[in-house]
């Protein structure tokens, strides 16, 4: 399925934005993160219809995803 791309940014900056907030980094180095994110990637793509998921499921996602890279 392929969302409207004008909801998609919405969701993305919401997405930054808990990112941000549950990291407690600026909003750039969670845009940063977000965009060059696996998680970014299957939202855009439309994988496994990630963009009906939760905005917070989803920042939690990227976070969980950034924590396994730092740990590598």
């Amino acid at each position: 399925m392929i969302a409207n791309p004008t909801i998609l940014r919405m969701k993305y900056s919401r997405i930054i934005a808990i990112v941000a907030e549950l990291k407690g980094i600026t909003m750039e180095d969670a845009m940063d993160l977000f965009y060059n994110s696996t998680t970014f990637r299957c939202i855009k793509d439309g994988i496994s219809d990630m963009h009906t998921l939760s905005d917070k499921y989803l920042a939690e996602e990227l976070c969980r995803e950034i924590d396994e890279k730092d740990n590598r």
